[in-house]
């Protein structure tokens, strides 16, 4: 069969969901979803780079706390927690969004840090904003809210209170 016979990910996950390298996917509003198993988050990463998805554009979570029951692929357990990274292949003009369940009683994934460098403050804010740890990350410390701070200020649950805040190196008077 000829290269161009054969599918690419994105026209098979458009007609029925796909495994990418072994993880189930999805098409939303025409971009490549790939919904990966924490244990296998960085085999999965790793090889979407070596497939050329060589930039990471963006790293967020999400706290469902309120929408446990969302619609997932087959196969995928929500959790609480959603850690979101964007990957783009400049090369291809593509883009894939790459989807991991963290449990509430263990926030916890593996850093990016070491195949995108450019991860360590989108960790940091995740670290910051939901308390998801980054295992292995070099430098995982506040980077929003003063060193002090208790909580994580995005989680669904954290108390509503109109607290003053003095975020980390504000600008002084000009």
């Amino acid at each position: 069969m000829a290269d161009e016979d054969v599918p690419t990910a994105e026209e098979t996950a458009a007609e029925e969901p796909a495994l990418i390298h072994g993880a189930p996917s999805s098409l939303s509003r025409g971009q490549l979803v790939v919904h990966v198993d924490r244990s296998k988050y960085m085999e999965i990463v790793t090889a979407l780079r070596d497939d050329g998805y060589a930039f990471c554009s963006d790293l967020t979570a999400a706290d469902y706390l309120l929408a446990i029951d969302r619609p997932l692929p087959v196969g995928v357990a929500p959790e609480r927690f959603e850690v979101v990274v964007s990957l783009l292949s400049m090369d291809e003009g593509k883009r894939v969004r790459v989807r991991a369940q963290v449990p509430e009683h263990e926030p916890t994934l593996p850093t990016l840090f070491e195949l995108f460098p450019g991860t360590e403050a989108m960790e940091r804010e995740v670290y910051d904003m939901f308390g998801i740890v980054f295992e292995g990350h070099p430098d995982l410390t506040r980077i929003l809210m003063p060193d002090d701070w208790e909580g994580h200020p995005l989680r669904k649950d954290y108390p509503i209170g109109r607290i003053p805040v003095q975020f980390k190196e504000a600008p002084g008077p000009r």
